[in-house]
């Protein structure tokens, strides 16, 4: 069976590692961005887009299915956007509209980067945005999905100064600080490969299953990422 995966977010932190991992294990990658991933390989198909409000037009012409894969890692700051508006409407509006129009493709499996904060009671916008994403795409019901809640994220931070500064206060701190701790830092690539993990991990579970999945949402904190991810000597 021909595997096919797609991405949004693509160029951001957690997204330029994760499509070079799923061109390693998917046979096509289909990237929708506003500009080219740093790495490109021949499995790849890019669609530029300007807008993502005009993401339907640009649908019409992907071959997705219920054999691809979804995967959604696009996400920015009320700084990057410019208002409480506009952050919604990136964080959440256009997270909700791309699982749509995934869903309305067949697409069964979905793969979202969040965050270790989200809270739909929280005071602090970005914690409630995240949460009011994940519930969205749950109320979907896509046959399985998968919510990735990573804590402080390591990568270079192109327009985020106080999270660059928590990387560099950490960097410090770090060997003295157990991995077990849920609030521990987890760098991008990591992040990254726990989900093109999970998704492999489904994919070979679904050929020994006998029945299909009906809505199932599986939440993979912090701590098991690290633990997923963790290099054996």
């Amino acid at each position: 069976m021909q595997r096919k995966a797609m991405v949004i977010g693509a160029t951001g932190l957690v997204g330029q590692h994760l499509v070079k991992q799923l061109s390693e294990i998917y046979d096509t990658l289909i990237v929708i961005a506003r500009r080219p991933p740093r790495y490109i390989n021949a499995s790849m198909r890019f669609y530029q887009v300007n807008d993502f409000d005009n993401l339907a037009e640009i649908f019409a012409s992907i071959g997705a299915d219920r054999k691809t894969d979804a995967f959604s890692c696009l996400g920015t700051t009320k700084k990057q956007a410019g208002s409480d508006e506009a952050f919604r409407k990136i964080d959440h509006d256009y997270n909700v509209g791309f699982a749509k129009l995934c869903q309305d493709k067949g697409v069964e499996n979905f793969f979202l980067l969040s965050s270790m904060n989200a809270d739909i009671n929280s005071r602090f916008l970005y914690n409630r945005v995240k949460a009011e994403t994940e519930e969205s795409i749950m109320a979907l019901g896509f046959a399985q999905l998968v919510i990735f809640r990573p804590s402080l994220l390591l990568g270079k931070h192109k327009g985020r100064p106080l999270e660059s500064l928590g990387q560099k206060a950490f960097q410090l701190i770090s060997p003295l600080v157990s991995e077990s701790l849920s609030l521990h830092p987890i760098s991008a690539k990591r992040v990254a490969s726990a989900m093109a993990m999970s998704a492999h991990d489904i994919y070979h579970r679904s050929k020994y299953r006998t029945e299909s999945v009906i809505n199932s949402t599986e939440i993979i904190d912090n701590k098991q990422m690290l633990a997923m991810t963790r290099v054996k000597n």
